[in-house]
């Protein structure tokens, strides 16, 4: 009964006056390369067959369960809820972006986080895209019923094949740079940098970073000093698809991020097939206990890199590996019968 039930939930993402545009997500992920990509906030509409809104009315007219996303001054995402609960729907509530950092830099404004505390007492619940997040819904709800804030980890499509992005093992070589970053002191991307430059030196694989911002990260980039040609930046923004195309050319994704975000950069080594080295997001956590940043050093983080480039054996084991833990926990299946439940207990 309860697996009838969540076959049949649905549920609409709002995140109110948002740039994404309305989508329905009736074949679950889709089709690659069509509408916006199944993952983040997305992918909890579409591992659903949901839908994804930034119109309210919209929202409203889908007659399902919502969750709000929290997004700007606050002010809109208010209002919102406030129009979605005169109709009757049952309304979660989520910060947009909730990496550690993210959240203390939204939330340093007294307006803001009156509005924040208001909007969160007022929700029917909360849910969290991180363990660290869940822990201040809940605090921030006071004495209301623990039930009603949930971590759920964002769903990546690992059961469609589409969306298996994975190549031959004699066809990847180097490391690809998870992070981008150079101006939030929690992605340690200049760190990164030396470990993979280090690794490089070691091993003679080359690593490939992206630069999306122009002159001054490729002037920083040159004053790293790689070795000649082992170093390439990918320079030109492409669509997901063609992205993870990018990444999975790679034996590993490199990464030293103490963000506690939700965990993308590992996101994407999942649907590549390949293993992610390094951060502490919660999809690393959970997928790549044993390779992650949590609880080891840059010196444990970089032999674990090593060991990896040099042995496509432990590599595949690895892989594998996360794979049962991202079926488990991080499937659409998964995901969705977390989420079916949640809303059923509000």
């Amino acid at each position: 009964m309860a697996s009838r039930a969540a076959d049949d939930f649905r549920l609409t993402v709002l995140n109110p006056g948002g740039r994404d545009p309305e989508e329905h997500f009736r074949d679950g992920a889709g089709s690659v390369g069509q509408g916006h990509p199944s993952v983040n906030f997305h992918g909890y509409a579409a591992c659903t067959r949901g839908s994804f809104h930034h119109d309210t009315q919209r929202a409203i007219v889908e007659e399902t369960p919502v969750l709000l996303l929290l997004r700007g001054d606050f002010r809109t995402s208010e209002r919102a809820l406030n129009e979605l609960k005169k109709h009757g729907r049952t309304v979660a509530v989520s910060l947009k972006e909730t990496g550690l950092h993210q959240i203390a830099q939204q939330l340093c404004n007294p307006a803001k986080l009156a509005r924040f505390m208001k909007i969160v007492a007022q929700a029917d619940g909360c849910i969290a895209t991180t363990l660290e997040s869940a822990e201040i819904y809940q605090r921030a709800r006071g004495k209301r019923d623990p039930a009603t804030v949930a971590f759920v980890p964002t769903p990546y499509p690992l059961e469609d094949r589409q969306w298996n992005f994975s190549v031959p093992p004699d066809q990847r070589s180097g490391i690809f740079v998870g992070t981008r970053e150079w101006d939030v002191p929690s992605r340690n991307h200049f760190a990164a940098l030396l470990v993979a430059r280090q690794l490089c030196e070691a091993t003679g694989e080359p690593a490939s970073v992206v630069n999306l911002d122009g002159r001054k990260p490729r002037r920083l980039l040159s004053e790293l000093k790689f070795p000649d040609g082992k170093l390439r930046a990918i320079e030109k923004r492409k669509p997901y698809a063609d992205y993870l195309r990018e990444v999975t050319k790679h034996k590993i994704v490199l990464q030293l991020d103490r963000s506690r975000v939700p965990g993308q950069v590992a996101g994407d080594a999942l649907l590549c097939r390949m293993v992610c080295v390094g951060g502490d997001g919660a999809i690393e956590r959970i997928a790549f206990p044993k390779t992650c940043g949590e609880g080891r050093t840059i010196d444990e983080i970089t032999s674990i890199a090593l060991e990896l480039l040099n042995n496509v054996d432990s590599r595949a084991a690895v892989v594998a590996e996360s794979q049962g833990h991202a079926l488990e926990r991080l499937s659409f299946e998964a995901v969705r019968k977390q989420l079916a439940n949640f809303f059923a207990h509000l």
